[in-house]
């Protein structure tokens, strides 16, 4: 008796030492947006995007999920975001911001999983294999286009237990892309504006109506002066004035504050009928952007922004209500007065 004693003790402590080493343990298999099954904890503490665009999003579900950021916090954002990220590591991650992830960091870290981006533009498999090596889960997702949003998110919802949350989210970028294709659905294709995607600080690089870099434009009612398809992830096509000067845009939309303060008084542009018109919009982008670089879930509401915009009579709505509804829905931030201009007016 006292024997078998023994021996279940050993057995019920080998158990519970192999649990506690166990990062998979009570593991759940799941199906990832590519197809591929993966094995995750049944709870997940967690997560590392492998983008900033990931990276936000898991940030509008659950701020304490971050595992690390993908490049430092600039000072002018930090005011509106919570200050459980504000201390968090810089990991590093792919897809265009320039710091490769950092393995030893990411280990010591340990983040129950990371999210990949699934798109068509790189080798998601390498950096599938790159964590498969240090034993690290990885869940692929799609989100290039605002629309892919109402999949992903009810689908993260499931992965990190955070159904409400991600329904409310999804709820509300179903509801903006419903409402402005309603508002315009009866403006025809020959009085859609023209508009052109002025990035760089020469204004001189752009992006395609096909690409995802320049799809606001598209979901607002716009017509991209540059059309062809997308050809890579990064995008900023160089053009030249030449150029600009023949697609003779009726609007047009810039990432660059350095451009956008001067582009009224800059010879070069001033035969454009955006700028005759004074018809040059600067995207807002605290604490990120509303348009691109990078792509996110921020659109929803520059689709908003930008319709009112192109369309004031047709696509009548409050910005600056909506904006602050848009920040606590989503930042959970209430802005003030003073932080609504700096974000509306920069």
């Amino acid at each position: 008796m006292y024997n078998l004693s023994i021996v279940r003790l050993r057995v019920i402590y080998a158990l519970a030492f192999f649990l506690i080493l166990s990062p998979l343990a009570f593991a759940r298999e799941i199906t990832d947006m590519t197809g591929r099954k993966v094995s995750v904890p049944d709870t997940i503490t967690k997560v590392f995007g492998s983008a900033p665009p990931i990276t936000y999003l898991i940030y509008a579900i659950d701020p304490n999920l971050l595992a690390g950021l993908n490049m430092p916090l600039a000072k002018v954002d930090q005011p509106y975001l919570n200050p459980v990220v504000h201390q968090l590591p810089v990991l590093g991650g792919w897809h265009g911001q320039g710091r490769t992830p950092n393995i030893e960091m990411l280990l010591n870290v340990k983040p129950a999983m990371t999210l990949l981006w699934a798109n068509g533009y790189f080798d998601l498999e390498k950096h599938i294999e790159a964590l498969n090596k240090v034993n690290m889960p990885t869940v692929s997702i799609k989100i290039d286009r605002l629309t892919d949003h109402l999949e992903t998110l009810p689908f993260l919802g499931e992965l990190l237990q955070r159904q409400e949350r991600t329904q409310q989210l999804a709820a509300y970028i179903r509801d903006t892309l419903t409402s402005v294709q309603n508002a315009l659905a009866n403006l025809p294709e020959s009085e859609r504006l023209t508009v052109y995607y002025a990035q760089g600080v020469e204004g001189l690089n752009t992006d395609c109506d096909q690409s995802f870099h320049a799809e606001v434009i598209n979901l607002a009612g716009g017509r991209n002066v540059y059309q062809c398809a997308q050809t890579d992830l990064f995008g900023m096509v160089a053009t030249s004035m030449e150029q600009v000067m023949t697609w003779n845009p009726q609007v047009i939309v810039a990432q660059e504050k350095a451009f956008y303060e001067r582009v009224y008084t800059d010879p070069r542009w001033q035969s454009i009928a955006a700028v005759k018109n004074h018809r040059v919009y600067l995207i807002p982008r605290i604490p990120f952007n509303w348009f691109d670089r990078p792509p996110s879930f921020m659109r929803a509401m520059g689709v908003k922004w930008f319709a009112h915009l192109l369309y004031p009579k047709i696509y009548s709505v409050n910005i600056n209500q909506e904006t602050q509804q848009f920040y606590k829905l989503f930042l959970n931030i209430d802005l003030s007065e003073q932080a609504l201009q700096a974000i509306l007016n920069p």
